[in-house]
C-alpha cells in the first residue's frame, strides 16, 4: 500500500476546514516568491550545519522545490481556485504527516512517578555523580 492510500479522507477533511480558517482569503496563500526563498533558505549553510548536527544527516531541500513548482504550476489559475489547490495539497501533507511517525512514538506517558528520584545522598563520603562541568 502506498502512503495515498493510507490518508483517511476525514482527516483530509479536518485539515482542510483548519487551513481554510487560517487562510481565508488568496493573499493569506504563500507567494512563489516565499517559497523560493524558503528553497534558499534551506540549501545554506547554516541551515545544512544546523541539520548535521540535530540529525546527523545534510538537509533534504526536495520538498521545498517541489513547493516552489507547484506554485509557479498555478500562476495562470484564478487566485481563489489557486487558494483552494493550495489548501488541498497542503491538507494532505498534513494528513500524511499525521499518519506517519513522531515523536510521542517514542515516548510513554507516565502515570506516576519513578521510585527514588532524583537519587538521595544518604552518606556524605559517598562521591558525588559524574556531571559535565
Amino acid at each position: 500500500m502506498s502512503k495515498e492510500e493510507l490518508l483517511n479522507p476525514e482527516v483530509i477533511r479536518q485539515e482542510e476546514e483548519y487551513l481554510q480558517k487560517v487562510h481565508p482569503t488568496p493573499e493569506d496563500v504563500p507567494g512563489c516568491m516565499k517559497l523560493f526563498d524558503d528553497f534558499l533558505l534551506c540549501n545554506v549553510i547554516s541551515s545544512q550545519a544546523r541539520s548535521l548536527w540535530r540529525y546527523g544527516e545534510m538537509a533534504t531541500c526536495a520538498p521545498k522545490l517541489e513547493e516552489f513548482k507547484f506554485c509557479m504550476s498555478l500562476k495562470g489559475v484564478h487566485p481563489e481556485e489557486k487558494r483552494a489547490l493550495w489548501i488541498r495539497r497542503r491538507a494532505e501533507w498534513w494528513a500524511r504527516r499525521r499518519a506517519g511517525r513522531s515523536s510521542e512514538d517514542v515516548w510513554d506517558v507516565r502515570t506516576e512517578p519513578l521510585q527514588n528520584f532524583p537519587p538521595r545522598r544518604l552518606d556524605p563520603d559517598m562521591p558525588a555523580p559524574r556531571t559535565i562541568n
